[in-house]
């Protein structure tokens, strides 16, 4: 995959304009894991909405792990990517979430596991991390 391919689809997780629907967290899942106290609360949201265009697999607000199903883009049909996000810490900070980027590649109709740019789930974190910000500053007034 040519970095500008990658590039595009993580500018896509980022927050641009997707092209499916997707299957989205229910709010309540939301406000459990803010009532729940176990992982940050803004950088939990801030990861449901940086990745809003990607569609959940699974999500533990208690355990803040959140598991992205795979996802193709129209620039690259032949590729698809996923991600899983780790909320690590209960307090806002750098190292309280990480991210796991996964890509595969069609090659005669078998997905196989293809090199991932270590830059993309960099560049993913700090997106999540300046929407928690933005949150927080939000309600903080």
């Amino acid at each position: 995959m040519n970095k500008f391919v990658l590039a595009a689809a993580a500018a896509a997780l980022i927050g641009l304009t997707g092209c499916q629907s997707v299957k989205r967290v229910s709010a309540d899942s939301r406000v459990a894991s803010e009532n729940i106290g176990t992982v940050n609360p803004y950088l939990w949201r801030a990861a449901l909405d940086t990745f809003d265009k990607m569609p959940v697999q699974s999500a533990d607000p208690i355990g803040g792990l959140i598991v992205y199903d795979w996802m193709s883009f129209p620039s690259a049909k032949d590729e698809r990517i996923k991600a899983t996000v780790y909320i690590l810490d209960t307090r806002l900070r750098a190292d309280g979430v990480k991210v796991s980027v996964f890509r595969q590649v069609n090659e005669g109709g078998q997905w196989s596991d293809a090199d991932v740019d270590p830059e993309t789930a960099i560049q993913l974190e700090n997106a999540i991390l300046d929407r928690a910000r933005t949150l927080k500053n939000a309600q903080l007034g």
